[in-house]
């Protein structure tokens, strides 16, 4: 059995019922507050139409329109009223500029100015009412006052939400209504023809304007999106990075812990303090090693077998650049013979910015003679990659076509990661002649640092 509802408190009375004519009440105050709040508070900052745009005459342009409408308006309402309607004095020069001066707000401020030329234009209907001329002109709304409307539906069109359009578009027409109601003997109103042409302006405005977000708001995915890929890229350089610095630690971990081990056996009478030292270093060494081994399964894919072979360094640059030869691109290699004491992170990276820039040349400016210099004046290891302009046809003065014709740069921050790796500096950019250069310099270690000797590893792979 279901429990019966507790009986109602006699201190409580029951709340009167309510009939749907307060709700519909309710709903059309809340309406009409909500619209006299978007008549009074703009939806966009006072910025003029075409702030944004690249140049200055573009800039200019809503204020030479809205001089010209000014220019014009004032002087044809004036006499439209004096000669059509019969409205004579400074009355006439008073409602012409209280119409049409406002028009200069259109470029900054259309809200505002409506609440100024609404007014007038209703003030001119009212007016006109007690001439006696203009009964078979066009009433409640003059020839100029109609077309002036229009331009400022059009600038409202291009800033305000919909509620606010709606409201200045419906308010010359109850405007009109009750205007026509107070004289219906007047001549042609014109109030029904307002609301078409009115409709017609706003949706193109509203048009115009939506285009124009939808391109704005494009341009700002297209800019989240590249700045994303950049990141993307960078942080996937910085992983390939990660992953070649473990090959170069991993070496010699593996060597400390092979010199640890035979310690004892290569030097004769050491003392048992000095074996357990060794052993102690042996073992340390074996732990970062095992803890290197458990880095690399999260930094390299196991199904990428290029990965595991040996890292590349200045001595395979000749190949690279014999390679880039075969590939149809003219290039040219200075390298001193015997250049060494090049530390092995530094090796690398040279080895990584000279494919790279070659990499870009092809893709950017196929055939193009490159020169690859690399030097060391004993501090510093320098690495320069210039290339000339694309290769140009024999029939044709136009360019060979480039691979690609936009770059993205994301070589560029390999470049640079690498370089800030080794606390080096990078230096690149196009040429005067239409070429590029790229010239890293890359700190070496004083000469009289001490090396670890070369015993090599009992398996880097496994490391």
């Amino acid at each position: 059995m279901p429990p019966s509802s507790p009986p109602p408190s006699p201190s409580s009375p029951p709340a009167p019922p309510h009939s749907p004519a307060d709700g519909v009440l309710s709903a059309t105050l809340r309406n009409l507050r909500e619209i006299a709040r978007a008549l009074s508070h703009p939806s966009r900052p006072p910025r003029p139409l075409l702030a944004d745009a690249p140049k200055q005459w573009q800039r200019l342009v809503p204020y030479v329109v809205v001089l010209a409408l000014v220019a014009v308006f004032v002087p044809v309402t004036i006499t439209v009223l004096n000669d059509q309607y019969g409205l004579r004095g400074g009355i006439a020069g008073a409602l012409a500029v209280a119409q049409a001066a406002p028009l200069l707000m259109l470029a900054h401020r259309p809200l505002q100015a409506w609440w100024i030329i609404f007014p007038a234009q209703v003030l001119t209907a009212i007016v006109l009412l007690g001439q006696d001329g203009g009964q078979n002109s066009a009433w409640p709304w003059t020839p100029p006052g109609f077309i002036s409307y229009l331009f400022l539906l059009l600038a409202l069109s291009l800033r305000e939400r919909r509620r606010t359009l709606i409201a200045v578009w419906l308010a010359p027409g109850a405007a009109g209504l009750i205007l026509y109601l107070a004289s219906s003997e007047r001549g042609d109103n014109n109030s029904i023809l307002f609301l078409i042409l009115g409709a017609v302006v706003l949706v193109i405005g509203a048009a115009v304007r939506e285009r124009g977000d939808a391109r704005r708001l494009l341009a700002e995915q297209e800019t989240i999106s590249e700045a994303e890929r950049a990141q993307r890229t960078l942080l996937e350089e910085r992983t390939r990075i990660a992953r070649e610095l473990h090959d170069v630690v991993a070496h010699h971990m593996s060597v400390i812990t092979v010199q640890a081990d035979s310690a004892p056996y290569r030097l004769q009478g050491l003392p048992d303090e000095a074996r357990a030292e060794f052993a102690s270093i042996a073992a340390s060494a074996r732990e970062s090693l095992g803890e290197m081994r458990r880095l690399l399964t999260v930094l390299r894919s196991e199904g990428t077998k290029g990965e595991r072979a040996p890292q590349p360094g200045l001595d395979r640059v000749q190949q690279l650049v014999e390679a880039t030869v075969r590939a149809g691109l003219p290039a040219e290699l200075s390298l001193p013979a015997g250049l060494k004491g090049v530390p092995q992170t530094v090796d690398l990276s040279a080895y990584r910015i000279v494919q790279e820039a070659l990499a870009n040349v092809v893709r950017h400016a196929p055939g193009a003679r490159t020169r690859v210099s690399i030097s060391s004046d004993g501090a510093h290891l320098t690495v320069l990659v210039v290339n000339d302009p694309p290769e140009r046809t024999g029939s044709s003065l136009a360019p060979r076509t480039p691979v690609e014709t936009t770059g993205t740069g994301h070589g560029l921050v390999g470049m640079r990661e690498r370089v800030r790796l080794t606390g080096g500096t990078l230096d690149t950019g196009p040429l005067p002649d239409g070429g590029f250069r790229v010239a890293a310099r890359l700190p070496l270690p004083p000469a009289s640092a001490p090396s670890v000797s070369p015993v090599p590893p009992s398996n880097p792979e496994n490391s």
